[in-house]
């Protein structure tokens, strides 16, 4: 009975790693940078539709795609030194856990609102997209990216808004600068996987354009995203003026920080980038409130 005891326990802990804890932040900081925009006020007014709110974007989106994901991407984990847990559940697991993963999803979105389930059901559209075949985006150089920047950089922050507003008066301008600052983010890590990518056939945006092609492309979002945030304090505009002079500051340094830390990229140096980016983030949080 205790071994029976400690093989389930080893099961549900492998099951829930496949949603990888340390992805949540990934769309829930989003998520709560637009319900603060939203309700321009850092403790949400209705804590139990954003708490249904962040559980959904956290472990029950991201267990329901990344099981999906690694699915279909056993054959070519095993060809990534990163990946060294591929395999440990079965793809008979993986699919019963995205199966239920998707099906609580869109069950306890449905509890936040009609539109955030047909939000949360495009998203796990989506994920479907990004790994199945045949369309199997993440393997198409610029859907890779696109994808990702999407789910990240505006459906994310949109989430978070319509716990508080209605989705269609997200401001655009916070639609452009989440899409461009997530597809930076996003394409160093696809020069990171390279060499995986290259032994298993994946044409992603590093493997097609190279890893300086890549590099120039993720500055020349960041950048962009970084200018489009400047125009925006100037303009008093979804960013309060009153942040313009920090963010005469913090432009320099987060360009300087990205052309640094990018140009050979590893998850700790983006680890960095994401604590520094943190700084701006918070300050943003905090001018709008």
């Amino acid at each position: 009975m205790l071994q029976r005891s400690r093989v389930r326990t080893h099961r549900a802990v492998v099951l829930a790693a496949v949603s990888r804890p340390w992805f949540w932040p990934v769309s829930w900081v989003p998520a709560y940078l637009g319900l603060v925009l939203a309700s321009g006020e850092l403790s949400p007014r209705d804590p139990w539709r954003a708490g249904l709110t962040l559980l959904v974007l956290g472990p029950l989106i991201w267990g329901a795609v990344l099981a999906h994901n690694d699915l279909h991407d056993l054959p070519t984990d095993r060809l990534n030194p990163r990946k060294t847990s591929a395999g440990a559940v079965s793809p008979r697991n993986l699919r019963v856990y995205s199966a239920i993963a998707a099906l609580a999803a869109l069950g306890t979105a449905a509890l936040v609102g009609p539109l955030f389930v047909l939000g949360v059901a495009g998203v796990l559209a989506l994920g479907w997209a990004y790994s199945a075949p045949p369309l199997r985006l993440k393997a198409r150089a610029g859907a890779d990216v696109l994808v990702n920047a999407l789910v990240v950089g505006v459906v994310a922050p949109l989430g978070g808004w319509s716990v508080a507003r209605e989705p269609w008066d997200f401001p655009w301008q916070m639609a452009l600068l989440g899409l461009l600052f997530a597809a930076a983010f996003y394409i160093p890590t696809t020069v990171v996987d390279r060499p995986a990518d290259l032994r298993a056939g994946y044409s992603t945006i590093a493997v097609r354009f190279g890893a300086g092609g890549a590099y120039r492309l993720g500055l020349s979002l960041w950048t962009l995203a970084l200018g489009l945030s400047l125009a925006c304090a100037s303009a008093n505009v979804l960013i309060p003026a009153a942040t313009l002079p920090y963010q005469l500051v913090m432009v320099p340094v987060l360009l300087g920080a990205y052309a640094w830390l990018t140009r050979s990229p590893s998850i700790p140096r983006l680890a960095v980038l994401a604590l520094l980016f943190a700084l701006p983030s918070t300050g943003f949080a905090l001018s709008i409130t």
